[in-house]
């Protein structure tokens, strides 16, 4: 038996969403926009998996456009956003994921001002941080609701009244592709203007993401072609994931006690190895907010690569804070905004509604065990 861990990362397709998008391929191979019987039995399934994602966010089916990944669709929130309006500011937070980073990285490129807001030592940012950022040229504040490396939660309601109060037409886009499935999501309460979400972090497939986008709030496409999705996305759709997407959502949202069954288990990994070792602490303090399925570790003085190499020896898969982020050898933007020393490693165990006690006590007994090999030999005669 392995013990995954990196679900953060990607999560296993549940058997069901195997099934749904195998008999799509199988049924529905015709194209959603065609006229003809085949057509419109395609454009019904793709109808239905748009309502079973809305559902997910308690928003309506007619404000998700489907996108080809979380990333697309982070993109199409944030410089949709921007390109739509004449104000050339945007404010991101300063541990934003790459999607968003490389998105304000164009509009910086093409003359966009773009500032960023760094976050407490607890990881996470305040409204009022936010609020001291935005100019009266700005266009677009960008926050992510789950930190995908930490696990911190962003106040982004608090965010978004704040803005609200100011009386101006600023677009609020928050990253949820990380909260998708274990933080509940709601498009009517969180003040956001368009939300980005993605399959394959809630044991959906890879290849599908969604953008939920406000009514009266306008995008600019990022290009052009046969005006599918609102005409904000052009392209055939991609029914068998769309299809896939759509059961996904149903069954994380039909899991009711997912939250609190893998908050209870990802405690338990952290008191397990706390207590087993000395070698690897808390990225942030146990009471700041935090998602229930990522428990970020630091190792002071070691390396996070071998660790993570001896762990899978053992049959357990973590990793090296984001898995987006691993094949560079600099601290990551994240650990660099908490001021965490170059010299300490950062592990991330990040679990989903799959994962067993069983694996909790394999992954802590290996990393305590793994821990004190590499230490023995990084530091020999301690």
């Amino acid at each position: 038996m392995i013990a995954y861990l990196d679900n953060a990362a990607s999560t296993a397709p549940l058997p069901e969403v195997i099934e749904a998008m195998a008999r799509t391929m199988r049924d529905h191979f015709a194209n959603p926009s065609s006229l003809h019987s085949l057509g419109a039995a395609a454009a019904r399934a793709l109808t239905t998996a748009r309502e079973q994602v809305a559902a997910l966010l308690h928003a309506e089916p007619g404000d998700v456009i489907f996108t080809g990944s979380g990333t697309e669709a982070n993109a199409l929130g944030l410089l949709g956003a921007a390109r739509a309006s004449r104000l050339r500011h945007v404010v991101v937070s300063a541990i934003e994921h790459a999607a968003v980073f490389s998105s304000a990285r164009r509009l910086a490129d093409d003359g966009w001002q773009v500032d960023e807001v760094a976050p407490g030592r607890d990881g996470c940012l305040t409204a009022e941080a936010v609020l001291a950022a935005v100019k009266p040229e700005t266009a677009v504040v960008a926050v992510m609701l789950v930190n995908n490396e930490i696990g911190t939660l962003q106040p982004a309601a608090d965010i978004a009244l704040a803005l609200r109060a100011l009386g101006r037409r600023i677009h609020f886009h928050v990253d949820a592709v990380q909260a998708a499935g274990l933080v509940r999501l709601d498009a009517r309460t969180m003040g956001a203007h368009s939300i980005a979400i993605s399959a394959h972090k809630l044991h959906g497939p890879k290849g599908i993401g969604a953008l939920w986008l406000g009514k009266g709030r306008r995008l600019a496409p990022l290009y052009g072609g046969g005006g599918q999705e609102r005409d904000l996305r052009s392209g055939t759709e991609n029914l068998p994931a769309c299809v896939g997407f759509g059961v996904a959502a149903t069954a994380a949202l039909a899991d009711t006690a997912a939250a609190q069954r893998v908050r209870a288990l990802r405690d338990r990994l952290e008191s397990l190895v706390f207590a087993g070792t000395r070698l690897a602490t808390p990225t942030v303090h146990p009471t700041t907010p935090r998602a229930p399925h990522i428990a970020s570790l630091l190792l002071p003085g070691l390396p996070a690569e071998p660790v993570l190499h001896a762990l899978e020896s053992r049959g357990i898969f973590a990793s090296e804070g984001a898995a987006c982020s691993t094949h560079s050898r600099e601290p990551s933007r994240v650990m660099r905004a908490l001021a965490v020393p170059a010299s300490t490693g950062a592990l991330r165990f990040s679990l989903s509604r799959l994962t067993s006690a069983a694996e909790i006590e394999r992954a802590a007994r290996g990393l305590v065990d793994a821990l004190a090999e590499i230490d023995r030999a990084v530091r020999p005669g301690r």
